[in-house]
């Protein structure tokens, strides 16, 4: 009876979950070319476009994600500016940036050698290198990116196109999701979900609530709003500054755009299991303001969703009535209790179909496949400790890095 009474919470705790993300995912905006017939918008009709990419220790990344902003568009230079900013890389990030640069010879690309941090000031993150490239920047429009973004056909004239449109003055996308390793597909397209469900695209576009959200991966700024809100200065110590970026334009009464923006850009975050671990832990705790209760709550709902139901299943066809009927096609001498462990083998296997089901509700938005989706129980118990674990080290600042750096809550 524990059994059944557990696993009919984890079919109310899964339909919920899976109201609320296909909801999300229904009401998410996405970007479209408008005028995809018309002819490329004259260098008198395009407002200049300023394409920041911060950059430490991204020498895996670098070279592809600037020849992928280069060859994403025909904007020439009047309207396009590519400020690649080196964040005092310790790899080659530098050398194979500026190396780049001399082969190209394209004169939209520059690479900035990114100056030390002042001495009495915490720069968390990549603030420090937004803040330098800025004054550079002489886009009407600026555009951040990370360097492990791939932009896609037409982003930039798609998103400014949908930002002078709909009047926005931040727009920012979740992209496709790129998954390659094996720890990136138990935990990404969970961690995925669970944005899309925490931050419903129709509240956090809604300016009259409170929630706020934004990707870093992909921020697209009328340069106005961003001095208006004082831009990366002002979040300095902000290691989650996206999202603390997105609820400065809602506070300021600017307009937030968060829309689904797998035809814009898409995006592998991490390589390895360390470098995921160290990135979710890093910033999962600050995204929920530190809420403790929120990332017990994370953990809680993930074991009901995921795990709970593989569990439950196993103990049950581990169960000796179970195997004597299917062995010997003879009934347990206690009638009640085989209904039972049939009603409960049934409620762990429609939960166990529900993972697939938020897969690829998932799906429509990450544009990520199904893959492994069998394996949610793992991916669940993971994504369940990263949440315990990104308060643990926050608090503590035991292990709390990224890349190496330390890291410190502002004071």
């Amino acid at each position: 009876m524990i059994l059944l009474t557990l696993l009919i919470f984890s079919l109310i705790v899964s339909t919920a979950y899976s109201k609320n993300l296909r909801r999300s995912v229904t009401n998410a905006p996405r970007t479209g070319r408008i005028s995809t017939q018309q002819s490329p918008p004259s260098p008198a009709q395009f407002p200049k476009v300023s394409v920041i990419v911060p950059a430490y220790n991204e020498a895996e990344n670098i070279r592809d994600c600037a020849i992928a902003i280069l060859e994403s568009t025909s904007l020439s230079v009047d309207n396009l500016e590519v400020l690649i900013v080196d964040d005092r890389s310790t790899d080659d990030t530098l050398a194979i940036a500026q190396t780049l640069q001399q082969q190209l010879n394209d004169p939209r690309l520059k690479i900035l050698a990114g100056q030390s941090r002042p001495a009495n000031q915490y720069w968390a993150g990549k603030n420090w290198a937004c803040a330098q490239a800025v004054p550079v920047a002489t886009g009407d429009f600026l555009l951040f990116i990370d360097a492990d973004v791939r932009l896609k056909p037409d982003a930039i004239e798609t998103a400014i196109e949908t930002v002078e449109t709909e009047k926005i003055d931040l727009l920012t996308c979740m992209p496709a999701l790129v998954c390659e390793c094996f720890a990136e597909w138990l935990v990404q397209p969970l961690m995925f979900n669970h944005l899309a469900v925490c931050f419903d695209f129709t509240a956090v576009n809604d300016p009259t609530t409170d929630s706020a959200f934004a990707a870093g991966p992909f921020m697209l700024f009328r340069r106005s709003a961003y001095e208006k809100i004082g831009g990366n200065k002002l979040v300095a110590s902000e290691i989650v500054e996206d999202v603390e970026l997105a609820r400065r334009i809602k506070r300021a009464g600017l307009k937030l755009g968060l829309y689904a923006g797998s035809n814009l850009a898409f995006v592998r975050m991490y390589r390895s299991w360390s470098a995921l671990w160290e990135g979710w832990t890093k910033n999962l705790y600050l995204g929920a303001n530190r809420n403790w209760g929120m990332m017990v709550y994370m953990a809680t709902i993930m074991f009901f969703l995921y795990p709970m139901p593989w569990l439950a299943l196993a103990i049950l066809l581990a169960n000796g009535e179970v195997a004597n009927l299917i062995t010997n096609h003879q009934l347990p001498i206690t009638n009640y209790q085989l209904p039972v462990t049939l009603l409960s083998i049934c409620l762990a296997v429609t939960v166990i179909w529900q993972q697939y089901n938020l897969r690829s509700l998932g799906a429509q938005i990450s544009d990520c496949s199904t893959k492994y989706w069998w394996l949610g129980g793992l991916g669940g118990t993971l994504v369940g400790a990263i949440a315990i674990a990104s308060a643990i080290k926050t608090e503590t600042g035991w292990g709390w890095t990224w890349r190496g750096r330390a890291l410190q809550i502002k004071t």
